[in-house]
């Protein structure tokens, strides 16, 4: 998995009830766009996140 800072990663929800969350990578930490990553969620809250197979990276649109 690769990233750029203002891609968004999406993480599936794998609970019922419970949908995808979704937040702007805001730095990049690992080499070559490697996680981990610190990502910003809309209600302002940020994480490192080390995403694992129920993540993908929706590239920043230009």
């Amino acid at each position: 998995m690769q990233a750029n800072v203002g891609d968004r990663l999406i993480v599936h929800g794998h609970v019922v009830g419970r949908g995808d969350r979704q937040g702007e990578i805001i730095e990049v930490r690992g080499p070559e766009g490697a996680p981990p990553y610190v990502v910003r969620y809309p209600d302002g809250h940020e994480s490192l996140v080390y995403p694992g197979p129920d993540a993908v990276v929706e590239p920043a649109v230009d």
